[in-house]
């Protein structure tokens, strides 16, 4: 299995307003895609100059099924968010491996 993790940095003014569009519409829109499995909303518990950061993680089933995603449906949702908060917030993007479950 594949972890598709984005770490953002939001803006704290529109930080109430962006989480509760990533869980009402852009995650929503995410899943309909049918390539992930499931996905989680972490907090990222570290002191940051300014913001409040999160890991929002997805997880598939392979590398093909992410790249199927990353070619059909990644660059018209990635547009989405940077339309709505754009000037707002930082992200970047991490692949993780699942190596074991305990």
């Amino acid at each position: 299995m594949i972890i598709y993790n984005v770490t953002i940095n939001i803006d704290e003014n529109v930080h109430d307003e962006w989480l509760a569009w990533m869980k009402e519409t852009h995650i929503p829109d995410v899943m309909a895609t049918g390539y992930f499995l499931d996905n989680k909303i972490c907090k990222i518990l570290a002191e940051s100059e300014g913001g409040i950061s999160y890991a929002i993680q997805y997880t598939c089933a392979s590398m093909l099924d992410l790249d199927e995603y990353n070619k059909t449906h990644a660059p018209r949702l990635q547009a989405e968010h940077l339309q709505k908060f754009n000037g707002k917030f930082g992200a970047f993007r991490t692949l993780l491996e699942v190596v074991h479950v305990g």
